[in-house]
């Protein structure tokens, strides 16, 4: 009995002994593995991100509108937006238009009086034909009745100077559509919103704030969007308008010049 027991307890000791022992060798062996990867993280030299912060930040401003837009209702939102981009292609023509209707009022007015000095009528005519801007258009249509007096030439800036006035002043209107649509649509997406807010309640029969807050967030987003877009085409209508007045005064004096210029020739030629 007492050699069955020790011959167990050998056995113990023997397998206790061999465990160790495997259990060294493979940490010996898992060691320079990871040593190895080590080394070789280290050999490796780290690459820096090619996104910038600049894009970082351009792309998460990018999500947040989207989120937005999908927060405010497709319908109102993109109603805005419509509005928004019609309004700014207006705008922008406008601009363009009216940029290449202002021009050098002195400078016309001393080049028209030395041609007229020198070429007679017709060389003016050829002068105010080739120059753009209403002020030339107005110019030549009084040239046109030069013949039958001054009077009719008169009438005749006076007339055209209207015309001139309408084109300039052309989708100034469609603007301030837009401008006053924009908020308008805000305001409508604001009051379903609410509305919507109003039926989750009654539907629920709780007046829990997480069930009010979304109904109220989609109503003030489509409000915030449309007084954007109001703003920003409320600039660009007031600089228009802006260019249209001093253009308008510009034409005003130069008419006056005009007449006084013929005037002056009409007596030279006598």
């Amino acid at each position: 009995m007492r050699k069955l027991f020790a011959l167990i307890a050998v056995f113990g000791m023997l397998t206790i002994g061999a465990s160790k022992l495997m259990a060294q060798e493979e940490s010996a062996e898992a060691a320079p593995v990871a040593t190895e990867q080590t080394s070789v993280s280290e050999t490796i030299p780290t690459t820096p991100t090619s996104i910038d912060d600049e894009e970082i930040e351009s792309t998460s401003m990018h999500a947040a509108i989207k989120q937005k837009f999908i927060e405010g209702g497709a319908g109102f939102m993109a109603c805005v937006v419509l509005c928004l981009i019609f309004g700014l292609a207006i705008a922008i023509e406008r601009v363009i238009y009216l940029n290449l209707s202002d021009t050098n009022t002195k400078k016309f007015l001393a080049n028209f009086e030395d041609t007229l000095n020198n070429g007679g009528i017709e060389a003016a005519k050829d002068y105010c034909r080739n120059t753009r801007g209403p002020i030339a258009s107005i110019f030549y249509q009084g040239l046109c009745r030069y013949k039958q007096g001054i009077e009719m030439v008169e009438k005749s800036v006076v007339s055209y100077g209207s015309v001139q006035m309408g084109l300039m002043e052309k989708g100034l209107t469609w603007i301030g559509l837009f401008i006053a649509l924009a908020p308008m649509m805000g305001f409508l997406g604001t009051v379903i919103g609410m509305i919507e807010a109003f039926d989750q309640i009654q539907a629920a029969g709780d007046m829990s704030p997480a069930l009010v807050a979304g109904g109220i967030k989609v109503a003030l987003i489509t409000t915030v969007g449309g007084l954007i877009v109001a703003m920003i085409l409320q600039v660009f209508y007031n600089y228009c308008t802006a260019k249209v007045e001093g253009i308008v005064n510009n034409m005003e004096d130069a008419s006056v010049s005009m007449l006084d210029i013929l005037v002056k020739y009409e007596q030279k030629n006598k």
